[in-house]
């Protein structure tokens, strides 16, 4: 494959495929991985817990045994999984992709795991668990909204930079002031891990039109109802998981809770699951346009030949 060939001395291609939710994306890779004997590594925040199989679109167990993958589903419900911990795991994986000579295919929707990849990440001091303990109390208690008014008055060019709704990232830019007396920004201005990829690895953002994007969410959501995902739901809601955890921000959770709490009926919250999924995917977009600007921006038909992975 002229696309994707190993260079002398450069070691096995990493190629790096970031994309909305619904753009093609995981079945490109599937079929690059397949093609050049490659393994896929989840650069995604959500595909990571175990309980959430189907809402996150993680890969089937059929994929996973056609191709190797790693990064996936293994971590519980109850944990808080960070960017670090990802970064390094996904350094781990790498290292050893690289001992056997296999191409790795990095494949997912969330941009800051991308861009750790690329630019490396800030050393940000572990906090004590007692201030994490009592800023998630404190959002579950006063809300999203009133902690980001607090944090805007600690800093209020890092509150600009969050949105009122989303309470994982207020509470983390709070804590990290309370701990460490900087504010999160300052401290991703000071020392920076090395890049976990190197400057010859191929970037791709996989474009899909809007309109196919919703098409594509509507119908693997309703695929997802056949194949189980309100049991999926249901049975993560059986836990009575703290709110703040990550795993309860999974695009499509709370809305399908309100199904399973009997609030709402399956028309109901399937429609509410559609719409928050592509509002997703519309931050997704932004992201990737507004932080990885220099990447190579195609629909996943035109990486395929790109890479070369024409019919053979």
């Amino acid at each position: 494959m002229a696309g994707v060939e190993q260079q002398a001395g450069r070691g096995p291609p990493v190629i790096l495929l970031a994309g909305p939710t619904a753009s093609g994306k995981s079945a490109l890779a599937m079929e690059l991985a397949e093609r050049i004997g490659g393994a896929i590594v989840n650069t995604d925040a959500l595909q990571v817990y175990r309980d959430l199989r189907l809402i996150t679109a993680r890969p089937s167990v059929a994929d996973e045994e056609r191709v190797p993958h790693a990064l996936y589903g293994h971590v519980a419900a109850d944990e808080s999984y960070s960017v670090g911990r990802w970064a390094e795991e996904a350094g781990t994986v790498l290292a050893e992709l690289r001992r056997e000579n296999r191409p790795a295919i990095l494949i997912g929707g969330t941009g800051l795991y991308f861009k750790v990849l690329t630019e490396g990440l800030a050393k940000v001091p572990p906090i004590p668990w007692e201030v994490r303990d009592k800023w998630r109390a404190a959002v579950a208690e006063q809300g999203a909204e009133a902690l980001h008014k607090h944090l805007a008055a600690l800093d209020p060019e890092g509150a600009a930079a969050v949105r009122t709704s989303d309470p994982t990232r207020i509470v983390r830019a709070i804590e990290v002031i309370e701990a460490t007396g900087v504010p999160l920004r300052e401290w991703h201005r000071k020392d920076v891990s090395a890049p976990l990829v190197g400057a010859d690895a191929k970037r791709f953002v996989v474009e899909a039109d809007r309109a196919l994007l919703a098409e594509r969410i509507g119908a693997r959501l309703d695929a997802m109802v056949k194949e189980g995902v309100v049991e999926e739901v249901g049975a993560l809601a059986s836990q009575k998981l703290d709110p703040a955890l990550p795993i309860m921000k999974a695009v499509g959770v709370r809305e399908l809770m309100t199904l399973v709490a009997g609030k709402a009926s399956l028309e109901e919250s399937l429609s509410r699951a559609k719409l928050a999924t592509l509002q997703y995917a519309k931050r997704q977009m932004t992201w990737f346009r507004n932080q990885m600007a220099g990447w190579e921006r195609m629909e996943a038909g035109n990486i395929r030949k790109a890479l070369d992975l024409s019919p053979q």
